[in-house]
């Protein structure tokens, strides 16, 4: 999927104030970009200090060797990784994540999440919107027909009283999501990979010259906005200036915007802490934007680096053409994850936020209880599992050191304290102060609620 860059390099226009937001006023034939902006006016009702950071396990991470592992089941069942103690009492979690175990007790862990749907589009839907799709689509192309839960967030609280953005992705959107009848303003902005040497924040590149002076050039700045629009995924012809003129020429200069984006403002050693790479700066990168108030920061956790060496969290036999057992993957990608979220959980700790943020781990399911050889790629897998899986939660002023529900002996269902994505859903839309009983209106007008049913996860509150 292609990563949207920077459209507001270095850029030449007009020199003024006002200049610069009357370019703005010509930018999209009569839809200005303070205009674009007035989709997000309706007042907000969630808590505006309030943020969560979503780490998407793309593919399904495997619950059975992350943090519900079960050493005492048959061979075929049974975590191919050996358990380690952490230092909360009782609890075991995979060898691969020595990190983790230091600091249990600053995070919980859900282990009797499940839902019904093995698709990994419509699985993310239900994880992300609390909807399952009327129509299921096993090639896993298809869109979300309601908006998701970074969308709903843009639309309740409306425009940041400091200009930030209110939904941000990186390094890439959850692609099966759309703001749908919330208007594509309410979608994610994205922002590229950090951890890339051409890395530019997606807003605020104004003022990185500190040289308004510079700004000269009408038509480029046209050609900014129209790209700041693309951008933001907007699309609305909505009517009205005067106030979302000023937000648009705030957010394209804030100070406070461009310095949320650069990472450079944080020391050599915190970024090596977090990883020089995909996942740790997009960690670094989420910390901050959570820090200057935006209400969603959604992680897209492929990959963590290119090569064949490494995969996604689909760990079939042969995931993605591999050859190899899906063990020796795992083992690698477990590495980056330990290092990137651990990092981010001390961080969010140590600087007093963790009533702030909250930060929540999760894919859209978990895989089959009983691994799979194949033997064309040489090794073992294990299939999609949406009945049982596993999901981590830290900070947002949560009980730490917790472990909900648990799952039968070979990890194939819940069989204490089941808990769906309505409920996990719940929970963080309870952090955010936005009520889920809320209906927000389709395309037709009909009344459609946040979330057909759930509740907070009451052990963690």
């Amino acid at each position: 999927m292609p990563l949207r860059s920077n459209p507001l390099s270095n850029c030449p226009g007009p020199s003024s104030r006002r200049e610069f937001l009357q370019a703005g006023g010509l930018v999209l034939g009569g839809l200005s970009l303070a205009q674009l902006l007035e989709a997000r006016e309706l007042q907000g009702t969630g808590n505006a200090e309030s943020s969560v950071i979503l780490l998407y396990l793309h593919g399904g991470a495997s619950h059975l060797e992350t943090y519900d592992l079960k050493p005492h089941a048959p061979p075929e069942y049974r975590s191919i990784y050996n358990p380690i103690a952490t230092n909360l009492p009782g609890l075991e979690i995979a060898e691969h994540l020595p990190l983790h175990a230091k600091i249990s007790d600053r995070f919980s862990i859900v282990r009797s999440m499940h839902h019904h749907v093995n698709i990994h589009s419509d699985g993310g839907i239900v994880v992300t919107t609390g909807k399952v799709p009327s129509k299921l689509d096993p090639t896993s192309q298809s869109k979300s027909e309601h908006p998701d839960f970074g969308s709903i967030v843009s639309r309740m609280r409306g425009p940041h009283p400091q200009a930030m953005p209110q939904y941000v992705a990186s390094p890439s959107p959850l692609y099966f999501t759309r703001p749908t009848y919330l208007g594509t303003s309410h979608g994610a902005m994205v922002s590229s990979d950090p951890s890339k040497e051409n890395y530019r924040p997606p807003i605020g590149q104004v003022v990185m010259d500190k040289n308004l002076a510079r700004l000269q050039d009408r038509k480029t700045l046209i050609g900014q906005f129209d790209k700041f629009r693309k951008d933001l995924d907007l699309g609305e012809n909505l009517a009205g200036i005067g106030e979302f003129q000023r937000r648009a020429f705030d957010m394209l200069t804030s100070s406070r915007t461009a310095e949320a984006f650069d990472l450079s403002r944080e020391s050599p050693e915190l970024h090596e802490r977090y990883g020089k790479h995909t996942w740790g700066q997009g960690c670094l990168l989420a910390r901050r934007l959570a820090e200057y108030g935006t209400g969603v920061i959604s992680l897209f956790i492929d990959s963590p680096a290119a090569g064949q060496e490494y995969t996604n969290w689909d760990d079939h036999p042969g995931n993605a053409g591999r050859i190899g057992d899906f063990g020796v993957f795992l083992e690698r990608r477990l590495k980056f994850y330990d290092q990137a979220l651990t990092t981010l959980i001390e961080d969010i700790h140590e600087r007093g936020l963790d009533k702030q943020i909250m930060v929540v781990a999760t894919g859209e399911f978990g895989r089959t209880p009983r691994w799979r050889y194949d033997k064309a790629f040489g090794g073992r897998g294990r299939d999609h599992w949406p009945d049982a899986y596993s999901v981590l939660l830290s900070g947002g002023g949560l009980k730490m050191g917790q472990v909900v529900g648990a799952t039968n002996s070979k990890g194939e269902f819940p069989t204490e304290r089941p808990v769906t994505p309505q409920d996990l859903l719940a929970t963080m839309y309870r952090h955010l102060g936005i009520d889920p009983s809320h209906s927000l209106y389709d395309h037709s007008g009909r009344p459609i609620p946040i979330l057909p049913e759930g509740t907070p996860i009451a052990e963690l509150i």
